[in-house]
């Protein structure tokens, strides 16, 4: 089983001619993504050639997300759309009635995200991001940035904050392996949260303990606590990254900033611990507590 993301997920790319979009459409390609195709007004009606161990892949590119989609039964669309072009990228897979979006670009506005995100909630449609790695379900699908070849299928759900703690993280437990792992992004207004992702891990049958790593600034850990300590019966174990960031300097993510005693890790530790989640002091320490608790 999984969350949001099965190897029947067909999934389009926006923006997949540009330099990013067809480094890492090969690699989704690699990793056995059903990648059905690629938008871009400007290229309609061409393909684009990818070298795949050895085999060529013709992947189809659209003028529109509707076109594509009604060509294709795309259900996922993955987008890697510079941050001024985002909003209406967005828009127009929320209008084609696309039911998961991922947006990998970092850099969007915030008025642009509340915009879009507020939309796409009206439409029925799932964002996932931005700034973020996307979500990779091992051994099915890997829509994104995640390295697909440091980890394998198991029964850990997982759902961070940050992109590289993401792959530390799948690399750490790889003996393991993973349901499905979500890398939600860290800017101060995403599309889907800690919360949605611990909703859907606790109802996936096959998922049998979650990882969740958060960090510095904001309160979606606190809040991600009492969800826990009132709906999840499945066991957690955290990470909570930015013990040492300095008060009032960004770090890394546009919402990683500590403003006087709001959003510290302490107190997100705080919180986490005493909704009965197990928190690591390091990432390889929080594997370790996962696998602890999962032999017993």
């Amino acid at each position: 089983m999984a969350i949001f993301l099965t190897a029947q997920s067909k999934v389009i790319v926006q923006g997949m001619t540009g330099s990013e979009g067809m480094k890492h459409t090969a690699r989704m390609l690699a990793s056995g993504t059903q990648i059905v195709g690629g938008v871009n007004p400007r290229k309609a009606g061409t393909s684009v050639d990818f070298d795949i161990d050895g085999q060529a892949r013709s992947i189809p590119v659209f003028g529109t997300v509707a076109e594509a989609m009604s060509a294709t039964g795309a259900d996922v669309s993955v987008l890697f759309v510079p941050p001024p072009f985002t909003k209406s990228a967005v828009m127009e897979a929320v209008d084609a009635g696309m039911p998961l979006a991922v947006i990998i670009t970092e850099g969007v506005p915030v008025k642009d995200t509340a915009e879009f995100f507020t939309y796409a909630r009206s439409k029925g449609t799932r964002l996932i991001g931005p700034n973020c790695p996307g979500l990779i379900t091992p051994g099915q699908s890997n829509v994104g940035i995640t390295p697909a070849t440091i980890t394998g299928p198991g029964k850990i759900g997982l759902v961070s904050k940050s992109g590289t703690l993401t792959y530390q993280m799948l690399f750490e437990l790889r003996d393991v392996g993973f349901s499905t792992a979500v890398g939600i992004g860290g800017d101060p207004v995403v599309g889907t949260t800690h919360i949605d992702c611990l909703e859907a891990f606790q109802n996936d049958p096959d998922t049998a303990g979650i990882v969740m790593i958060g960090e510095i600034g904001g309160d979606a850990e606190e809040r991600a606590a009492a969800y826990i300590a009132s709906h999840v019966t499945k066991p957690v174990v955290g990470y909570v990254a930015g013990f040492e960031a300095p008060e009032g300097k960004t770090m890394g993510h546009a919402g990683a900033i500590v403003s006087g005693s709001a959003g510290t890790a302490q107190a997100k530790k705080e919180a986490l611990e005493a909704a009965g989640v197990k928190v690591g002091k390091t990432p390889s320490e929080t594997a370790q507590l996962m696998r602890d608790v999962l032999r017993s």
